[in-house]
């Protein structure tokens, strides 16, 4: 079980989280919405929380709950630029089917 950053996501995190001054790394998780069932969560986090468990990518601490785990291992957070665009991208190998708008998606 395991959750990678590509290099560039990790730069990106890294360059923020010295910029923001404070952090241990980067939270990942799952949450219900959207149209097809679970919509990502991304946030900086502060501390480790209790239940949380950490990966290590490219020098950054990845934390996940043990839920959200089971949606998200073997993904690959990427960060892509295209265009005027840029932003983070999840490469979750378990999703089966993902709304039109992008938000949500079914395992």
């Amino acid at each position: 079980m395991a959750i990678t950053l590509s290099e560039a996501a990790a730069k990106h995190v890294s360059n923020f989280i010295a910029k923001r001054g404070k952090g241990v790394g980067l939270r990942l998780g799952v949450r219900t919405s959207g149209c097809s069932g679970m919509a990502y969560t991304l946030e900086f986090a502060d501390e480790v929380g209790a239940d949380d468990l950490t990966f290590e990518s490219h020098g950054v601490t990845v934390l996940i709950d043990p839920k959200s785990l089971t949606y998200l291992d073997g993904t690959e957070l990427d960060y892509t630029r295209e265009g005027l665009n840029e932003g983070f991208k999840f490469n979750n190998p378990n999703v089966k089917n993902a709304c039109g708008c992008g938000e949500s998606f079914t395992v």
